[in-house]
């Protein structure tokens, strides 16, 4: 087995590997590892490996590692944060001993710079899971054997709309909703900012720098002021968001909803349901019949405007000593 520092002329087969797996529940397209993995700056090229059995010349395995750059400070993360992205091994070649080498490769180059929290996935803007995919009782196990806790489970909502369903757009107390536009920018800006500082904020400044427009939010506006927002997402999107990731698995368009936030010294007025109402409106105007909200505990909340559980991740992390080695050993 060779062992390879990550870069973009391995595109090709990690989509490969990844699909060989994945396919039928987590397609993959060259387009999302391009703008999740290489066009990242929080990608740390240094600690992302392939593996490549030799005798085919073919990739049979990688991991992807984040971790944090001094710009994060502002959003108030800490320096001592690292994630793993992704760690996948083909079928035919796991119990020989290359997930683990993959694994301590990146973990030391992560302990290096310092990093004492690595998380499994929910890796910022650009995460291709927020946790393990479930049900993957064997890869938790495979993990916990490693130093790796369970924290939380979120998950992924689906509902899905006939070609005559629409949504009305909701009428809320002395506010009004509105589709963001270019204009919008700086104020959307200093909302994040007040309200909601940190991966929010980060996500919201990284979408206007990658192209975005506007379109994607909804807007909660009380006298002239941005009180609230919601993300959505669909097909003519500038970014694939985690929850349009899937959408091949659908034979009608897919689009997605969240995060969402609404200023809490306007709480109360039943905004916050009402604005996700608002981004199911725009979406089906815009033609999805199927829409995601993605990464959130609150099934019984959504659950209210008919959403189920579709997907389930487990949030996993590990913290590691600097000051010894022992935590890296391959088993």
């Amino acid at each position: 087995m060779r062992y390879e520092a990550m870069s973009e002329k391995h595109l090709d087969g990690m989509v490969s590997v990844w699909n060989s797996e994945w396919i039928r529940v987590f397609p993959m397209r060259e387009q999302l590892i391009a703008q999740n993995v290489f066009e990242d700056p929080n990608w740390l090229r240094h600690g992302s490996w392939v593996a490549i059995e030799e005798s085919r010349d073919r990739i049979v395995g990688f991991v992807v590692a984040k971790a944090y750059r001094e710009e994060l400070a502002q959003y108030g993360l800490k320096s001592d944060a690292g994630w793993i992205q992704a760690l996948i091994v083909e079928q035919d070649s796991r119990g020989v001993g290359i997930g683990s080498e993959l694994l301590g490769r990146t973990e030391e180059a992560l302990r290096k710079l310092g990093v004492q929290r690595i998380s499994l996935g929910n890796d910022l803007q650009s995460r291709l899971f927020p946790g393990l995919p479930e049900p993957e009782e064997a890869t938790k196990g495979w993990f916990e054997k490693r130093g790796y806790v369970f924290k939380a489970e979120v998950f992924d909502l689906l509902n899905s709309y006939n070609h005559r369903a629409g949504v009305t757009l909701p009428e809320v107390q002395d506010a009004l909703f509105r589709v963001a536009t270019p204009e919008d920018r700086e104020r959307m800006t200093a909302f994040m900012r007040r309200c909601f500082p940190g991966t929010w904020d980060y996500q919201h400044r990284e979408y206007w720098k990658r192209g975005g427009t506007g379109r994607e939010y909804v807007l909660l506006e009380r006298e002239g002021i941005i009180i609230g927002f919601c993300r959505m997402n669909d097909e003519h999107s500038p970014l694939l968001a985690q929850n349009i990731y899937w959408s091949p698995l659908f034979d009608e368009p897919l689009g997605g909803i969240g995060p969402l936030g609404i200023d809490e010294a306007y709480r109360g007025y039943r905004y916050g349901i009402s604005i996700v109402q608002a981004a199911i409106h725009y979406l089906l105007e815009r033609g999805s019949r199927h829409i995601v909200i993605d990464t959130t505990p609150f099934v019984e909340f959504y659950g209210k405007l008919g959403y189920t559980n579709w997907r389930t991740y487990a949030k996993f992390e590990k913290t590691i000593d600097l000051t010894g080695s022992s935590t890296f050993r391959r088993e």
